[in-house]
């Protein structure tokens, strides 16, 4: 296992936006999950780096992009009109051969980040 490094968290109101940013080299899919207090961890976006094909979670789609810049092993997650329900804490994730039928199911990887807070504000 490998911890991934995030980073970009923080506070906003709503309609603002934040980019969360997770350096993870020589995997091949990256994914974004979150999870607010007292509730299940959810997917939010996956990215395999070397098609750089993406997926969204239903909840987030036209308002989160996800992207890589292989130049520095870093994904990132561009997050605009954040709303109050998107607070939570963000976790990066990343493994090898995940078939795509899987790469929004947490359980599908082994390396984590220590996760990243977002709140935003109404």
């Amino acid at each position: 296992q490998v911890r991934l490094m995030e980073s970009g968290g923080g506070s906003v109101q709503a309609g603002g936006s934040l980019r969360l940013s997770c350096t993870a080299s020589g995997f091949t899919s990256v994914a974004w999950f979150r999870q607010a207090p007292e509730k299940k961890r959810e997917p939010v976006a996956h990215i395999y780096t070397n098609s750089e094909t993406t997926s969204y979670a239903d909840s987030v789609k036209g308002r989160f992009t996800i992207s890589i810049d292989k130049s520095v092993n870093t994904v990132y997650l561009q997050m605009n009109s954040l709303k109050p329900e998107d607070t939570a804490m963000y976790y990066c994730a990343a493994d090898r051969g995940i078939q795509s039928g899987w790469v929004l199911v947490s359980t599908s990887y082994k390396n984590w980040g220590q996760g990243t807070q977002v709140t935003v504000s109404s």
